[in-house]
C-alpha cells in the first residue's frame, strides 16, 4: 500500500529540517508480548495466562508461553538494538515475576532478569525506559477483585517500591502505567482483553483504582529515586463526528471524554469529566478523600501513544467508514489527527515534557526484498508521515524529547495472537530468528541523521 501524498505528505530529506541533536530515538516492547518463559524462575500466572486458556479469547488460539523468548534472548535483543543505533529501549516489567501472587513474598530471581537487562543496555549506551505495568496483572490479585478493588492499587505501590529499590540506581526514566484506558475498558467493559469482564461500572471503578495506583507508585518512585523522571503513558484515539448532526456531535463528546480525557484530566488536576460520569451512571463512590490530589501530583513526563483516529456515529450499529488508507488492523492511517492531538495537548495542558512512547502499525508484510528481508515500505510511509507531525510540534514549541517505534519486534498481539505484526524486526515464530525489516534499516538511518529520508528516492 502506498500512502497518498495529498493526505500524508512529508518534506523531502533535502528541505526537511533535522530533529534536534539531543532527540532520543528508541523502540518499545512489553513483557507479556515478548518474554515467554511463563513459568521460569518462579514467575506466577498473570491474567493473560488465564485469558489465553479461554476458548475463542485469542483469535489464533495461541498464548504467550514462548512469545519471542526474550527472557532467554535478551542479550541478543540488546545487541540488535545497538546494531540499529538506537539510544533508548522502552520495556515493561512483569509484575508476576517480581511477586508471583501479586504481593507477599518477593521473588528475587524475577528481578534478576531486569537487573541483567538494564546492565546490558547501559553497557552499550542505551537508556532504559521502564514501565511498571503493561497489563499483566497477577492472577491471584484478579481473583481477589483485580483493579475493581482498591487493595490492588496498594499492592501495585508495594510492587513499584520493590522494583525501583532494585533498579532505581540505574534506571532514570519510569512510567507507572501503560494505557490505563485499555486496561479498564478492554479488560472490564468490553471483555476483549484479560480479565474479560463486561461491566461499565466495573470499568469505571477499575479506571479510578488504576489512577490511584499511579499516584501511590509515583510517591514511592519519588522517595527512592528522587532524581529520576517519572510519569505515565496514555493512549489517545481522537474521535470526530460522522456528521455535523447534534446526535453525532454529542456522542463524539462522550467518546472523547471516556477515551481521551478520562485519564489525562485527573492527572492534570481537573478531575473526571463530570457530565459523562453522570451519563454513564458512575456515582464515584470509589473516590475517597485525598485520592484526586494524589492522582494529580505533578509528573515529569507524559508518554503519548497514538495509532489511529475514530469516526463516531450516534446510530446504533453504524460504523462510519472513510476512504482512508488502513493498517492491517483495519485502523485509519491519519497523521493529521496525530498532529491535531499534539497541538491540543500543547495548548490545552501544561506538562513539562512529552515522549511519543508508542507509534507504529501492523502491516501485511507480504513483500520481500531480493535478500529475503521484509520490504515494508508501507510501514516506512506511516513512520515518515507521523514523525513529520512530531517535527512540526517541536517547531511549534512542544517539549517532545523522544520517540519510540512500536514495536521493536513482531510479538504476541494480545487478542489477535501472532497474526498481526507491528515489529520493525521480523520474528520467525518457528525458529525465533530475528531479522530487521527494511523499516528497521530506515529507522536506524533516521536515528543516525535526524532526517526522514524517502526510501523511494534512494
Amino acid at each position: 500500500m502506498t500512502i497518498k501524498p495529498d493526505s500524508m505528505s512529508v518534506a523531502s530529506a533535502d528541505d526537511q529540517p533535522p530533529f534536534p541533536t539531543d532527540f532520543t530515538w528508541g523502540a518499545a516492547t512489553s513483557s507479556f508480548q515478548i518474554e515467554g518463559a511463563s513459568t521460569a524462575d518462579g514467575r506466577g500466572p498473570s491474567i493473560w495466562d488465564d485469558f489465553c486458556k479461554r476458548e475463542g479469547a485469542i483469535a489464533d488460539g495461541t498464548n504467550g508461553d514462548i512469545a519471542c523468548d526474550h527472557y532467554h534472548r535478551s542479550g541478543d535483543d540488546v545487541d540488535l538494538l545497538a546494531r540499529l543505533g538506537l539510544g533508548a529501549y522502552r520495556f515493561s516489567i512483569a509484575w508476576p515475576r517480581v511477586y508471583p501472587t501479586g504481593s507477599g513474598a518477593l521473588n528475587p530471581l524475577g528481578l534478576d532478569h531486569y537487573d541483567r537487562l538494564v546492565d546490558a543496555l547501559l553497557a552499550v549506551d542505551i537508556d532504559p525506559y521502564a514501565t511498571l505495568y503493561h497489563w499483566d496483572l497477577p492472577q491471584t490479585l484478579e481473583d481477589a477483585g483485580g483493579w475493581r478493588s482498591r487493595e490492588t492499587a496498594y499492592a501495585f505501590a508495594d510492587y513499584a517500591e520493590a522494583v525501583v529499590d532494585r533498579l532505581g540506581d540505574r534506571v532514570s526514566s519510569w512510567s507507572t502505567l501503560n494505557e490505563p484506558f485499555v486496561s479498564a475498558n478492554h479488560g472490564y467493559v468490553t471483555g476483549e482483553h484479560a480479565p474479560g469482564r463486561t461491566s461499565m461500572l466495573e470499568g469505571m471503578a477499575a479506571s479510578h483504582h488504576l489512577l490511584l495506583g499511579h499516584g501511590l507508585a509515583l510517591e514511592r518512585i519519588r522517595s527512592i529515586a528522587p532524581d529520576a523522571e517519572a510519569g505515565i503513558v496514555l493512549n489517545f484515539t481522537p474521535a470526530e463526528p460522522d456528521t455535523d448532526g447534534v446526535a453525532d456531535v454529542a456522542e463524539t463528546e462522550r467518546v472523547n471524554d471516556l477515551e481521551n480525557r478520562w485519564y489525562i484530566d485527573p492527572i492534570a488536576g481537573r478531575g473526571y469529566p463530570e457530565a459523562t460520569a453522570q451519563l454513564e451512571g458512575w456515582n464515584q463512590n470509589e473516590v475517597e478523600d485525598g485520592d484526586m490530589a494524589l492522582i494529580a501530583a505533578p509528573i515529569d513526563v507524559l508518554g503519548v501513544n497514538f495509532y489511529t483516529r475514530q469516526v463516531v456515529s450516534a446510530l446504533e450499529g453504524h460504523k462510519p467508514e472513510r476512504p482512508t488508507p488502513k493498517t492491517d488492523m483495519g485502523w485509519d492511517i491519519h497523521p493529521h489527527s496525530f498532529g491535531k492531538l499534539l497541538h491540543d495537548l500543547q495548548t490545552g495542558y501544561d506538562f513539562p515534557k512529552y515522549i511519543i512512547s508508542e507509534n507504529g502499525c501492523a502491516m501485511p508484510d507480504n513483500a520481500r526484498m531480493p535478500d529475503g528481508r521484509v520490504d515494508d515500505l508501507d510501514r516506512i510511509d506511516y513512520f515518515r508521515a507521523h514523525l513529520a507531525r512530531v517535527l512540526d510540534a517541536i517547531a511549534a514549541g512542544m517539549p517532545i524529547a523522544a520517540y519510540f517505534a512500536w514495536s521493536l519486534m513482531d510479538n504476541f498481539e494480545w487478542a489477535h495472537g501472532y497474526a498481526k505484526r507491528f515489529g520493525i524486526v521480523e520474528v520467525d515464530f518457528d525458529t525465533l530468528e530475528r531479522r530487521p525489516k527494511r523499516s528497521a534499516l530506515w529507522y536506524a538511518d533516521v536515528a543516525a541523521t535526524g532526517m526522514l529520508p524517502d526510501p523511494r528516492a534512494t
